[in-house]
């Protein structure tokens, strides 16, 4: 039985989730619960220290023969992030696979302005190859980026939509065949899973980052 929501749930409404000191998130964060890839987005900060910060709530969309846009949705005007990116114009998006994920954690922790960030998390920088920003050695995909546009997510809110072009991309070969390790699955692309809450009781489901299984493939017969 379905169940309508045009309001937010008193249950979530009432809780510290939906607080500003939480972030910000909207009720409907917590009733919908929908997944999004995991990154880390790296880039300079103004005094030469490598910034790396733990991202997600965003997506990637191809607009043309050589267009391929990184549409991050969530972002705080107040990070170092997004200094960087102001500053140089370019950064790089680092994607993760299990096996290193605990490490890109602790970017989170380590990101005070005089650290370089990539290697207090225990994780190693490597040149990019068109744009100023460190890339993580580590991760199994890193997509070289251009600042194109930003816009406010919301009408008063503190966080901002950022538009970035891709202009150079790195993958590891084993991970583009799936034959061996492959882009999905426990090796591939991880999700973040945010607070699945039920909107009567409030419960929280704790849930970890996943993982995406392919399915069967089904044929397209549109009439």
């Amino acid at each position: 039985m379905k169940k309508e929501f045009p309001t937010g749930p008193d249950a979530i409404t009432k809780q510290w989730l939906v607080s500003k000191e939480a972030g910000g998130f909207a009720w409907q964060d917590f009733v919908t619960a929908m997944p999004a890839l995991v990154f880390v987005v790296t880039g300079w900060k103004s005094n030469g220290k490598e910034n790396a910060c733990l991202q997600s709530w965003s997506t990637c969309v191809g607009g043309g023969v050589d267009d391929f846009v990184c549409i991050m949705a969530k972002v705080q005007t107040g990070g170092h992030m997004y200094q960087s990116l102001k500053e140089t114009g370019v950064c790089v998006l680092n994607f993760p696979s299990q096996d290193i994920y605990d490490r890109c954690i602790k970017t989170i922790g380590n990101n005070q302005f005089e650290t370089d960030e990539i290697a207090a998390a225990g994780l190693t920088s490597e040149k990019a190859v068109k744009v100023n920003a460190p890339r993580i050695k580590e991760c199994f995909l890193n997509i070289e980026c251009e600042f194109l546009w930003e816009h406010e997510l919301c009408k008063g809110s503190p966080d901002l939509t950022v538009a970035l072009k891709a202009v150079h991309i790195c993958m590891d070969s084993d991970r583009y065949d799936q034959h061996k390790l492959g882009r999905y699955g426990t090796t591939g692309y991880l999700y973040q899973i945010h607070c699945p809450t039920h909107p009567e009781t409030g419960e929280i489901t704790p849930m970890g980052q996943g993982t995406l299984e392919p399915g069967n493939p089904i044929e397209w017969k549109t009439t």
